[in-house]
């Protein structure tokens, strides 16, 4: 059986520009789309951490090194400069090689869209007991 399994994440990256009258898409610097194994043109999944507003559209280069990440077109409608975005990639693969896949997970310094760390898995979740 094939399952749809998370390839990559650029987590809690920050929108740097909108343009509604530009083609619609998200362009990305083209360092943080190499780190991440996101290829130009490939679908992304946009959940926006300042609004709850979740959607897809597509990469697009933006200058290397610039830090860049602008939603365009109808997207620009999505979130504001500044907001804290998390950016996702999803992949098709055989149930039997779940165990075995390792997404490119990048982190960011905090304020900032320059990489601090990658990593290729997210660490358990932990139930908080409260006691009242």
């Amino acid at each position: 059986m094939m399952i749809q399994i998370l390839k990559s994440k650029l987590h809690r990256a920050i929108i740097t520009e909108v343009h509604l009258d530009y083609e619609g898409s998200c362009a990305i610097d083209e360092e943080l789309l190499e780190a991440a194994s996101i290829n130009e043109y490939e679908m992304i999944h946009i959940y926006n951490l300042n609004n709850g507003n979740r959607f897809t559209t597509y990469a697009i280069k933006a200058e290397r090194g610039s830090g860049t990440i602008s939603l365009n077109g109808a997207a620009a409608y999505k979130g504001n400069k500044d907001d804290l975005i998390i950016i996702c990639t999803y992949a098709e693969i055989d149930q039997n090689k779940a165990k075995e896949h390792e997404p490119k997970l990048i982190y960011f310094k905090e304020n900032s869209n320059i990489i601090n760390e990658i990593k290729t898995q997210i660490p358990t979740q932990k139930n908080n007991v409260v006691s009242l």
